[in-house]
């Protein structure tokens, strides 16, 4: 065990490099980002309206937020598989859903007021980084599957 951790010793300290960047961007996600929704999800938001937002901004924070997110899972993604194809296919899938959130998120705002479940699911999916939770299992899954 003690040589897998000394061969592995690259990839844990990225994966420990990444993981304080997560952090990192939580911890100081109202100094860094402009989301008026931080607030409002905290709050009773069954019951009250959307908070007044500036869109631009708004997009542009979480624009910021998904990139920095995106980019550490993407680094954290490469170092643990060491594949180019796996990356491009990663780097392509967020690219993707980067768009189809952005726009459902703006669906939502702007014609859904009473969509605050809705809209707090497309948010999360922008804010955090649960992709990478989903793609690494399913990469490792993959992986072993066509190694048999």
């Amino acid at each position: 065990m003690l040589n897998k951790l000394k061969e592995n010793k690259s990839k844990i300290f990225i994966a420990i490099v990444v993981v304080i960047g997560f952090t990192l961007i939580r911890t100081f996600e109202r100094k860094l980002f402009y989301d008026p929704f931080l607030g409002y999800f905290n709050a009773d938001f069954h019951s009250i309206p959307y908070p007044p937002v500036e869109n631009l901004k708004l997009f542009t924070g979480l624009f910021f937020r998904y990139f920095l997110n995106s980019a550490l899972s993407l680094w954290l993604i490469y170092a643990l598989f060491q594949d180019r194809e796996i990356f491009k296919f990663s780097l392509l899938i967020y690219s993707v859903l980067l768009v189809i959130f952005l726009i459902a998120f703006f669906i939502i705002l702007g014609y859904f007021a009473d969509g605050s479940w809705l809209l707090f699911y497309v948010r999360r999916f922008l804010i955090q980084p649960i992709l990478v939770l989903l793609f690494i299992p399913g990469f490792y899954y993959q992986l072993q599957k066509t190694k048999k």
